[in-house]
């Protein structure tokens, strides 16, 4: 076994990325030994009622096929990513379309459902970076989410999002329609290669800032890079240190880097086989309806719910589960 070699600590990045890797491994492998453990102890116990005509079980029994069916179908969507980053940790990011408050209240729900989602699904997931609204919500955010999967989960909600309802902030509470980018990307491992010149690079130091644009800092400790060649910006104000903010941004700067790579490899492979490449602004992926009647319908998968409160309060496993089977499909 590679790990017990005595030159395998010698390299501690690719010695923690192994170590990783093998955790990953063993906690698929123990997951569907429990699944298995759960449904022969529960076969054993529907055979025990029906020996037994203990009919009362038969709702127990019912609801907990329910339960495991429910892990079943979640494993199972699970052995669909298998792409290189899709086991990682993500970056998402979300940014209010035009409209002033109405969007930036938007990107604000957008945000909340992401981090509800994450909670949910038991992920870490933090904000990075935001810059807060003239009145409310956010013209954009990013949040880092780490968790098993999380990257592979989250890459099915990038595109534009569209949200049509009375709006809150219009005194003759008139129908507004919104919208709001979101982007996803893979968290980079220090081994990916992504050249970074470091002379390609412009690095600000600013005081982070609070909602309203309250001071939350006496030293300049937030940092923003620029990628000069590409113009791709990078900040992150959420760590105490400017170090800690200066890593953090260089890791979403790498994450960046890393999509727009794999946007272009996409777009290249799209053209050979002369398929659509979407614009980041073009046609919107979802639609939430909250009036004149109540849908959240997905535009490339067609699955639709007529519960928009659970879908924002994070319940968007189904959205996601349609949006991975209908890319295998697609495949």
């Amino acid at each position: 076994m590679e790990s017990s070699s005595p030159s395998f600590w010698q390299d501690q990045d690719r010695a923690q990325l192994v170590m990783r890797r093998l955790s990953d491994l063993k906690g698929q492998v123990d997951g569907w030994r429990a699944v298995e453990r759960k449904v022969g102890d529960l076969l054993n116990l529907a055979d025990l009622s029906a020996e037994e005509g203990e009919s009362s079980l038969q709702d127990d029994i019912a609801a907990e096929a329910e339960k495991l069916q429910a892990e079943f179908d979640n494993m199972e969507v699970e052995l669909m990513l298998g792409g290189e980053y899709e086991k990682g940790n993500a970056f998402l990011a979300v940014h209010a379309g035009a409209g002033g408050t109405e969007a930036q209240d938007w990107a604000q729900m957008l945000l909340r459902m992401y981090l509800r989602w994450a909670e949910r699904r038991g992920y870490k997931a933090e904000v990075v970076d935001s810059s807060p609204g003239e009145e409310a919500g956010v013209k954009s955010a990013l949040i880092k989410v780490d968790g098993l999967y999380a990257y592979g989960y989250l890459k099915a909600e990038r595109g534009v999002h569209r949200l049509v309802r009375l709006s809150p902030f219009d005194g003759s509470h008139s129908r507004h329609t919104s919208f709001a980018l979101v982007e996803v990307m893979p968290e980079v491992d220090r081994d990916v290669d992504i050249q970074i010149n470091p002379d390609d690079l412009r690095i600000d130091l600013f005081r982070a800032s609070g909602h309203g644009g309250q001071s939350v800092q006496k030293t300049s400790s937030a940092v923003r890079i620029t990628h000069i060649p590409t113009g791709i910006v990078a900040a992150c104000q959420n760590e105490r240190s400017q170090y800690q903010n200066k890593e953090i941004a260089m890791k979403v700067l790498r994450a960046r880097l890393l999509e727009l790579e794999l946007e272009k490899r996409a777009a290249e492979q799209a053209k050979l086989k002369g398929e659509h490449v979407a614009a980041g602004w073009g046609n919107q992926i979802r639609s939430y309806v909250l009036h004149p009647y109540k849908m959240v319908k997905d535009h490339r998968t067609e699955h639709e719910t007529s519960n928009p409160n659970a879908v924002l309060d994070g319940d968007l496993d189904d959205f996601i589960y349609a949006y991975l089977k209908h890319s295998i499909g697609k495949k």
